[in-house]
């Protein structure tokens, strides 16, 4: 398995989260101002402030799945979110705004696509079980999987699955992992509340394509430390064991 690293911020194309945080910004009235985060300017390829940025070591996988990210109003907005670590790995990502009201045409033609085998990746226990499965089987050998994702707080997502008639024919994927997880950005008072970056992660593995799971992991929790260190005006640790960890993966 091959893993590249980009090119500093500079020589990187905006990805499909990156996109849609400039579309978001140019709607806003006002500056977002991101609580309790990093205060100051920020590098446009990684979110970071620019003594931290971490461009240069971003990794680029080669997958078959495809991940589509559905983000509530502010997601895109937040340097907490870890969408944006998904489209930095896999190249196959897409970005919708949600709105209660309106569907982006662009992402119908996306779901009707016929080389795409999609998945709502979402909790079996707020679901008919009919149309609850645990793993990724597809139909047709020429298919490949397209995980979707609500990217919001919970009360947030709940809302989005019930009001998103569009996706009420596609098939739920609910996963059982039995690690807790490692996201240290936002709080949580449940260990098996998961962030974005870290279900995609499971849904590769289920995929088969458990390296890919296993780097964008690995970058979940370099982005996690260059954050915090930036956060309490550190200098990041390139030697450390983050860092170590993306880079053994790099060299598989």
């Amino acid at each position: 398995m091959t893993v590249t690293v980009t090119q500093p911020a500079s020589l990187i194309q905006p990805h499909a989260v990156s996109r849609l945080r400039s579309e978001r910004l140019a709607r806003s009235a006002k500056p977002f101002l991101a609580r309790g985060g990093i205060k100051g300017e920020r590098c446009p390829g990684c979110r970071l402030v620019p003594s931290h940025c971490l461009c240069a070591l971003r990794p680029e996988v080669p997958t078959q799945s495809g991940m589509c990210l559905l983000m509530a109003d502010i997601e895109p907005l937040k340097p907490s979110n870890t969408g944006w670590l998904i489209a930095d790995v896999v190249q196959s990502t897409f970005a919708f705004g949600w709105a209660r009201t309106e569907v982006d045409p662009a992402l119908l033609a996306l779901l009707a696509d016929p080389q795409w085998q999609p998945y709502v990746v979402f909790p079996g226990d707020f679901v008919e079980p009919e149309r609850v499965v645990h793993e990724v089987v597809l139909t047709h050998q020429e298919k490949r999987p397209l995980f979707i994702f609500l990217d919001a707080t919970w009360p947030e997502a709940r809302k989005m699955f019930r009001k998103s008639p569009y996706l009420n024919t596609l098939p739920v994927l609910s996963l059982n992992p039995d690690q807790v997880s490692r996201y240290k950005l936002r709080r949580s008072r449940r260990d098996d509340h998961f962030c974005t970056s870290e279900v995609a992660s499971l849904c590769l593995a289920l995929a088969g394509e458990a390296h890919a799971g296993l780097v964008l992991e690995a970058w979940l929790q370099v982005y996690t430390h260059h954050y915090l260190q930036a956060k309490h005006q550190l200098p990041p640790d390139w030697q450390g064991v983050a860092h170590s960890q993306l880079s053994a993966l790099n060299r598989v």
